[in-house]
């Protein structure tokens, strides 16, 4: 099993604080400085407008190596808005397409909202979303807790869909801290345990201002070290990245897994000594 690491996205002003790896970066050679530390980002822009096929170009050319993988995240018109049109299909399928040819495309994610149940319309629409994804790897975040059953896991292996397995705080109503195989790729999203401010928060930035312990890094190390005889690669993708919060958790992580043994894909770049 190889284990890509990163962060859910990498346009964080915050992170040119003292110290941080986008001290002294230009903002247009932010990607080229993550991809010196992390193997893997999950892309957020193309959630509000999907890219061109020439961002995408440049993406590839910005970070400048093979061993690097891109999960792009779905335009809000498909898990949000939930009326995507054909045309919105075609773009979100075909722009990536540089991804691929640099063998860097990741899976996509449909980040779905809490107030997605599982209902009968929304299942129907669930499967037609999956239906024209088919042949892509789809990764599927659900966070209502009423998905979070067994026979819906069932019916995405089925079906070649990967379950997000969430790390969410400990507030109720949402899918329980496990790691879960569908497939032969695994999705964990860490989300931090800012349980205060997860409901209340005004902000994205808020929710996520958390830093993980090393004991609860060494508590998801074990639950992912169960399924390595699962999967053929897992994504793990800390979305704690307020206050470079990610950027701490992350090597305490890959320090877990390679005590037992686990398979990180880690970069070798010429300077590691602003990562923290």
């Amino acid at each position: 099993m190889n284990i890509w690491l990163g962060c859910g996205g990498y346009s964080n002003d915050d992170w040119t604080a003292e110290g941080l790896i986008y001290e002294g970066v230009k903002k247009d050679a932010y990607l080229q400085a993550y991809a010196e530390h992390f193997t893997a980002v999950e892309l957020n822009s193309s959630f509000y407008a999907i890219p061109g096929i020439k961002a995408f170009e440049g993406m590839v050319r910005r970070v400048g190596r093979r061993d690097f993988r891109m999960a792009v995240k779905l335009n809000k018109v498909f898990t949000h808005e939930r009326a995507p049109q054909d045309s919105d299909y075609d773009r979100m399928l075909q722009s990536p397409e540089p991804l691929r040819d640099a063998g860097m495309m990741g899976p996509y994610l449909a980040q779905f909202p809490y107030s997605f149940h599982r209902t009968r319309d929304n299942r129907l629409y669930l499967a037609e979303l999956t239906e024209r994804f088919a042949g892509h790897e789809l990764a599927v975040e659900l966070r209502h807790a009423s998905w979070d059953r067994p026979e819906v896991r069932e019916g995405m292996a089925e079906y070649g869909v990967i379950w997000v397995s969430p790390d969410y705080p400990p507030v109720g109503g949402m899918p329980e801290p496990q790691v879960h195989v569908t497939g032969e790729v695994g999705y964990l999203r860490l989300h931090g345990r800012n349980e205060g401010s997860w409901w209340e928060g005004q902000s994205a930035a808020e929710r996520h201002d958390y830093r993980y312990s090393r004991a609860e890094m060494d508590e998801w190390a074990e639950k992912i070290a169960l399924v390595e005889g699962d999967l053929s690669e897992l994504y793990v993708f800390f979305e704690n990245t307020t206050k470079g919060h990610a950027l701490h958790n992350i090597p305490m992580l890959r320090e877990a897994l390679e005590a037992r043994g686990l398979s990180v894909v880690t970069p070798v770049p010429a300077d590691l000594g602003r990562l923290l």
